[in-house]
């Protein structure tokens, strides 16, 4: 399991994105990425996170920031996901978990005293060039945006 910080180069990944596409690290170069794991498509939580996102989605570009959303949902539960709650950014299946795994988020975690292996819900902003500039391990589902855009302005 990889142990991230601030400063380290993103580990290198290709997905496929919603739309059956590659999606590599290499592609986002160039430009930042607010890179988001989530555990599970149309689940409240993680729909609360993708809404609040998807509403700063404008905010974030006029700052030059791009979103990613990565779960090991399908890309047919992508899509759907997409749909049904007008989500305007990229989201990639990792149904392998390889790119959770490099990033570390794949996890033990436990519910009502079941351990069971998941995603644990964590955000990378990265740079142009692929670097890691902040980490966010405890996200606020319903204000994610917010709590980014707090951030970079904290760092003006």
């Amino acid at each position: 399991m990889a142990n991230l910080s601030v400063g380290d180069m993103a580990p290198h990944f290709v997905g496929k994105t919603q739309d059956g596409t590659t999606l590599s690290l290499d592609d986002l170069k160039g430009g930042h990425t607010v890179l988001y794991f989530y555990p599970k498509d149309n689940t409240s939580g993680c729909t609360l996170e993708a809404k609040s996102l998807r509403d700063g989605k404008e905010e974030l570009a006029a700052r030059g920031y791009r979103i990613v959303g990565v779960s090991p949902d399908s890309e047919r539960s992508h899509q759907n996901f997409c749909a049904k709650h007008e989500l305007n950014f990229t989201l990639l299946a990792d149904t392998d978990r390889s790119i959770c795994e490099a990033f570390g988020v794949w996890v033990e975690k436990s519910m009502y005293g079941r351990k069971y292996m998941g995603v644990a819900r964590k955000t990378f902003l990265l740079n142009e060039k692929g670097r890691i500039t902040h980490i966010f391990d405890k996200v606020k589902t319903a204000d994610h945006y917010q709590q980014i855009i707090k951030e970079l302005d904290k760092n003006k």
